[in-house]
């Protein structure tokens, strides 16, 4: 009864991200076709046809619905630096509730208007911020891509683990016992900071990375 009433709801975009989300969600990104959408929403791959053309377009869909949620600041030209890494915090927050749907902004071109909303919001703390345009339009495109890059690395690693993949997943112990066993002849640096190579909690790395990328843009602001 109740797949009867579903499959008489009209299908909308709407419907369709939302049924895009739920196979993310519960199966993650590599689980997302058409064929699976149409499955969720009842109907077959046809019935979705008159809202998208291929894949890319539920991409693009899931990517807006995403940032939609997105908080974008008044831009301040003294705050622009902390503003940007608020901003991308929030992507990457955003991106790793849904394990691997990074791939899908990576895959995109993005003609979405909350996903244009949010690249002008961005392309204006850094314009406010006093960075030449070139250089603000080249910024925001390595944010975006090291952003995305992170979320995916991190979803990789996540599903790794819950398959127990042990040979590709290593524990800090592990890794740093690897790289201290190398041959010292050939690898001396690499066995001299191993702990180096390996450190880092949480998030440190992603704001390690966006911090530098964004302090770097200090001398072209003036």
């Amino acid at each position: 009864m109740a797949a009867s009433a579903r499959r008489k709801t009209p299908i909308t975009a709407e419907r369709i991200t939302e049924a895009a989300l739920e196979v993310v969600a519960t199966e993650g990104y590599d689980a997302l076709t058409i064929r699976r959408v149409a499955a969720v929403l009842g109907t077959g791959p046809s019935s979705l046809y008159a809202h998208i053309v291929n894949k890319d377009d539920i991409d693009d869909l899931l990517i807006g619905r995403l940032y939609a949620e997105v908080v974008l600041p008044e831009p301040d030209p003294v705050e622009w630096r902390a503003q940007l890494r608020a901003v991308y915090t929030q992507i990457r927050d955003l991106y790793l509730k849904y394990p691997g749907i990074s791939r899908a902004a990576l895959a995109t071109v993005p003609t979405h208007l909350e996903t244009l909303r949010v690249g002008e919001g961005i392309l204006a703390i850094l314009l406010t911020g006093g960075v030449e345009p070139r250089t603000a339009a080249w910024a925001r495109d390595a944010l975006s891509l090291y952003v995305s890059a992170y979320a995916l690395g991190q979803s990789l690693v996540q599903q790794r683990r819950r398959h127990q993949d042990q040979e590709w997943v290593l524990s800090h112990e592990e890794l740093l016992d690897r790289f201290t066993a190398l041959p010292a002849d050939e690898f001396p640096l690499t066995r001299r900071h191993a702990a180096d190579l390996i450190s880092g909690t949480g998030h440190e790395r992603f704001e390690f990375a966006v911090g530098r990328l964004v302090n770097g843009l200090e001398s072209a602001a003036g």
